[in-house]
This record gives structure tokens, sequence and C-alpha cells, in this order.
């Protein structure tokens, strides 16, 4: 097949006398970046920093600031507890922050060096999501408000009783039962650190916002003037709910206390709302067809006076996330992954033509943005991300596009690794298409040696394989143990154009698994790989394709690992939780008539007849997106068939593993398999 290799840099200062390889302990050394926040004056960056201790089996944040032209780090918190959500007061002479100091999360704030910490809000059952008003004479928050009548208030006398009843969809989503109570926006007066009374603005409604469980501060909104905050909802329930991705823009006014829908007439997504400074436009996130959830994010733009709408993104091809306005409303900055990249792009709302223009390129990603301005130029302050480093902060001339590195947190830990080489590979699929494939090397790779492969199946399914870093699927981690790691774009991957993104929905186990199987034979050809040890892995969508490849792979693997993997659609179908995904990605129910070919043609059940290669089945309790049925079902297929076989099982973990001993037994786990059935 025909090949281009194009290299990426290697990490940039790594020591060139480093001697350690990556282990799964490495991992949870790192200290996690997020969150980036500009001082109202340009100058300062406030941010967070979290650690692990493993021994604690949990992780501690604290709130750093550093000059946002450059120059050393100042420590604000250092308490075991977490502060975290730091947000500027419009007049910069305070940070607020989210403190679990007095035993649930309530506002704190202090001065911008750090001192003079104190306790603002005493809020029972705790405050989250919080930000000041521009006006600086309120702030909003979210808060959960119990509103159901629950089997506890129902039958006060029977307090040990441990029951939840249902009559309605959606019972439970992710890792959490429906308890009867919601997350709802509140406001309330603010006087330099005086709290009046809470408001709810959404009083005895039984809707969440923001979305739950991974909707934050970003759902919600205030406006210039302080009248009005815009929030993020889905006003839907019972099996409308569970069927829909029907998510609204709501405007609040707190003079008159009435809301409107900035959003009725589209039917899919409508989320993170954003103001122009000079309160004449609101911008948002969208997705248009309804009940499909990895749709083209568009960004819509509304005249607030006219309330007439444009979609600003329209030109691209591509979807965007992480909406920026500049401080004269005449931009709208915002990331798009574009070939499997995260990079930097603006609007321009008053220029004819050629309105969009992108401003940074490479190979990483860059994420969570905001603004500053030096009175001559604009300046973006971003979250950097590649496989090879973790998360740091930069700063990005929005002229050039010129990054410089802001923070270092993880440098002399990177600096005493040896990291192996990633290379961008394009390979041609059975319907001559070029997919791009990220091939990540063993450190001191020799390619006159033999080296086994692990092929990585990404879940999704509509997940882009990008220049992440992740804490478990970690490619680097894989190539210290001696693998050389392919990862390819398949099919149903965004930022490769939505038709490609399309290609998946009602076709699981059609061209993404010849995608898959192109990529592994495209890497074979090499002479330093050694095919007869080869292993395919991957978690979700990319455990069913685990379970997909283990009836039809053609010898081609000698061990498998599915995570959370779905093994049957049709008990997938009738347990998981969003119904909208699987009414669009499989086509309806399974007693749809006629019945969607995904059942019979593309359900890995269907062929288990087939296995016979070893495979590791690991699954999670509280995972209810896939269920835990589903890798005990494949875990009794094999069992049943006399194949070699092992189930992990983790009953404190959803869909991920998250918790730090959680973590290292896995890839402990996950390197002792394949030590047994490949090296």
């Amino acid at each position: 097949m025909k090949k281009i290799l194009l290299i990426s840099a290697m990490l940039i200062g790594q020591c060139v006398y480093a001697q350690n390889k990556m282990e799964p302990e490495t991992l949870w050394k790192f200290g996690r970046v997020a969150e980036p926040k500009v001082s109202p004056d340009g100058k300062t960056v406030v941010y967070q920093i979290t650690t692990y201790k493993v021994e604690d089996n949990k992780g501690n944040t604290d709130l750093w600031t550093m000059p946002v032209m450059g120059g050393n780090s100042k420590r604000l918190t250092n308490t075991s507890f977490s502060e975290s959500n730091a947000r500027w007061r419009p007049d910069g002479k305070k940070i607020g922050f989210l403190s679990s100091e007095s035993g649930e999360s309530q506002l704190w704030e202090m001065n911008p060096d750090g001192t003079e910490k104190t306790q603002i809000s005493k809020i029972a059952g705790g405050v989250y999501n919080f930000n000041y008003s521009p006006t600086q004479k309120h702030i909003y928050f979210s808060q959960d408000v119990e509103i159901d009548n629950t089997l506890k208030k129902r039958y006060p006398d029977l307090p040990k009783a441990n029951a939840l009843q249902y009559d309605e969809l959606t019972m439970r989503h992710w890792t959490q039962w429906e308890d009867g109570a919601y997350s709802h926006v509140m406001y309330c007066t603010y006087d330099n650190g005086k709290l009046g009374t809470a408001t709810d603005i959404m009083p005895t409604e039984r809707f969440d916002a923001p979305t739950q469980p991974f909707g934050g501060e970003e759902q919600m909104a205030w406006s210039v003037d302080g009248k009005f905050i815009a929030y993020t909802c889905k006003k839907e329930s019972g099996t409308e709910y569970a069927v829909s991705t029907n998510t609204d823009i709501y405007l609040y006014s707190l003079e008159t206390g009435k809301t409107i829908n900035l959003t009725s007439l589209n039917k899919g997504y409508d989320v993170d709302p954003r103001f122009s400074p000079d309160g004449k436009s609101i911008a948002w996130l969208s997705m248009e067809r309804a009940g499909f959830e990895a749709d083209k994010n568009r960004i819509m733009l509304m005249d607030l006076a006219t309330k007439s709408t444009i979609e600003v993104t329209k030109a691209l091809d591509q979807s965007a996330d992480n909406i920026l306005w500049s401080k004269d409303s005449k931009s709208i900055y915002f990331t798009s992954c574009v070939d499997a990249v995260h990079q930097l792009y603006v609007y321009s709302t008053i220029a004819k033509k050629d309105a969009i223009r992108k401003i940074t390129n490479g190979m990483s990603d860059l994420n969570s943005i905001d603004i500053s301005f030096d009175g001559k130029i604009n300046h973006i302050v971003a979250t950097k991300v590649n496989m090879s480093t973790p998360t740091e902060i930069y700063r990005i001339e929005t002229l050039k596009g010129n990054m410089y590195n802001l923070s270092h947190t993880n440098d002399e830990l990177l600096g005493s690794l040896k990291l192996g080489k990633v290379e961008k590979r394009m390979v041609t699929t059975t319907d001559e298409k070029e997919m791009l494939t990220w091939v990540i090397y063993p450190p001191d790779f020799d390619k006159e040696k033999k080296y086994p492969v692990l092929l990585v199946c990404q879940g999704g399914p509509q997940s882009t394989v990008s220049q992440g870093f992740s804490y478990r699927w970690n490619f680097q981690l894989m190539a210290a143990k001696g693998y050389i790691v392919v990862a390819p774009n398949r099919r149903g991957l965004p930022s490769f154009g939505q038709e490609w993104n399309d290609q998946i929905s009602g076709d699981w186990g059609g061209q993404a698994m010849k995608d898959l199987l192109s990529a592994i034979d495209d890497i074979s050809e090499e002479t330093y790989v050694d095919t007869t040890r080869r292993a395919a892995v991957g978690a979700s969508y990319g455990g069913y394709s685990v379970y997909w490849l283990a009836g039809h792979h053609n010898k081609r693997f000698k061990s498998f690992i599915a995570h959370c993997g779905v093994f049957n659609l049709e008990s997938m179908y009738g347990a998981t939780e969003e119904i909208f995904f699987v009414n669009h990605d499989l086509e309806g129910p399974y007693w749809k008539k006629p019945k969607p070919v995904s059942y019979e043609s593309f359900s890995p059940h269907k062929f288990v007849q087939n296995w016979n290669t070893p495979i590791l089945v690991i699954h999670n309790e509280k995972d209810f997106r896939v269920p835990l049925g589903e890798g005990l079902q494949a875990f009794s297929a094999a069992q049943l068939q006399g194949i070699k076989s092992r189930f992990l099982y983790f009953s404190d973990e959803g869909h991920w593993v998250t918790k730090p001993q959680n973590s290292i037994l896995w890839q402990r786990e996950f390197f002792r398999w394949l030590d047994e059935t490949v090296k």
C-alpha cells in the first residue's frame, strides 16, 4: 500500500540523558493542569493543578497564578482540600473559587496573591459552577434541588429501606441512578463578599441545568449588563428525554423572572451560550440533527434585538468548540479538530468574505481558551497537549499563531523519561480512501529488530484519535513496554469531514472494521513487525471492535483485550440509558419492522462460534452506558468454548477507570495479559 510518512517532533527540551521508561505509576506523578482564566487587566492567569497520592487513592487540586507574558508561577492554595473553579471578580481585586474545606463545596474568595482566604457562602447542599455577573452585583451558581416524591419521603418509618422506584425513563445516567433531585441554576445579590438570598430560576422544574452529568459552568452565561442569565437545559422528561438530544438555550430575566427559549426551532443539541462584550449578540454551539450526538457542532450567532440567527461555521466541514469573543466583539475565537488535531480558529463578524481564519498548526491539541489584550495585540491563553506531553498552558499570538509555553508543571518528570517517536502514517483503505493513522514506536526503536504490535481500536464510536495524553490508554506507556502502537482514525471519527464521520452509523461492523484491518495489514508490511505477535485492544465501541474482530480476524491477532465493550446489540439496546444513541447508530430498536440490519449482521455475539483467540474482558459495575451484562456474556462465551480468557471486574467504576489504585491495577493486569499471550 502507498504510505506517506510525516514524523512528529520529539518532546522539545527532553533531557538528552533520560534513562527511565514510563510505568503505570508514572502516570499518577504528573500534575494535571486545567482551567486557565485571565485576569480582567489581561496580565495574569489563574489555573489549577491536580496532583495524586496513590497511597491515599485520591487527588487534590490547588490554584496557581502566573504572568500572561511569561514568568514564575505562584502557588495560591496548599491545603488538604481541593480548591477549584477559580473565577476573577470583574474588578480584578479578588479571585473566587470553590472549596470543600467546610465539608461541602462552598464559595470562597482570596486576594490575587493568595492572602485573606474567606468563605463567603454557607448554602446547605453546597455550591457548584459559580461566576460573578459583569456588574459585580450578583453571582450565579448551580445546586441540587430535591423535587420528586421519593420512597424515602413516602415511607419515613422505613429509614433503612434501600429502594428506588420509577414510572418512566430515564432511571439512570452514566454512573448515577436518578434520585429525585435536579441541578438548578440559582442567583443571589453580591456586595463585596456578602451574598443575599438565593433565587431558583427554575422552581419546581424537573430538569437539570447545567445538563448532567458532565455539564458545568460553560453551559451558563451572564449578559453584559447583568440583567439576564443564559443557560443550557434539556426540558424533556420520561421517554422523550431518553430518545431526544433536544437541548436548548434559555434566557432568564432577573427583572421580570420570565424565561424564553432562544433555540426552540432546533431539535438537536444547543449548548454553551456566550454573550458578546457589546451586549448585542449571543453565540452558542449547536447540532442540527435530532437524536444524533455526534453531528457537526456548529457556531450559531443571534442578534438579540431582532432574534435573527446565522450559522458562523457553515463553510467548515468540521465541528467547533470553545467559543470565545474578542474584547471588541468583532471576532469569535474557537477551537476545531481537523485531521485529528485541535487547532485555533477565528471568525470575523465584520468580514464580508473569508471570515474564518485558521491561526495555529502543528501536531498538538489546543483546548481551554481565554483571551488577553496588551493594547496592541490579542493573545489567546490555551491549554496544549500531545501524545508525548501532558497538558500545559500556552500563550498564542492571534495574528501569527506563535505559541509560547507559560506553565512548566511536568518538565522535570518528562525530562527523566525516555519517550517513543510519534509518526503520522497515511493508510489506503479498501475503498481507496486515505486514513490518518498514528504509530508510536518503543523508545530506542531499532528497525533491524522485530516488535510486537498493538492495534488500538478507538471508542465513541465518533471520537477522534487526536493528540491527547491519556492517563489510562496511554500510547507512550504501551510503547515503553516494547510494543509498536497503531491507532487508526477509522471510519466514523470526526475531523475528516461529516461524510467520513457519518459512515459508521448503521454500519458498525462494516467499513470501520475494514479500516482497522487495513491499518494492521499496512504496518505489518514493515520488516520490523513480528506478525506472529499482534494484539487488538479497545474500550467502549473499541471493545465492540475487539469482540467483532475476534470473530472475523482470520488469524491476524494472537490476543485481544476488550474494556466495557458492546457484545450483544439487542441486550445493549434494552439496557443502555441514552436511547437516542442506539436509535441513531443502530437505526432503531430490535423489534422494529423491518428489523434493522445491525442486529443480525453486526452484533458480535452472532459470530462467537468463530472465536479461537485468548481474550481479556474488563467491565465495570457502574457502567450504565454499556452495562455489565455485555462483558459477562462475552466472558461466558469464551469460557464455555474453552478459549483462554480472563474477566477483570471493578465494582466502583463506571465507563472509565478513574481511581488511582484501580487505574494502576488495570494497567498491571493489561500488560500481564499481554505478557502471557503475546510476548
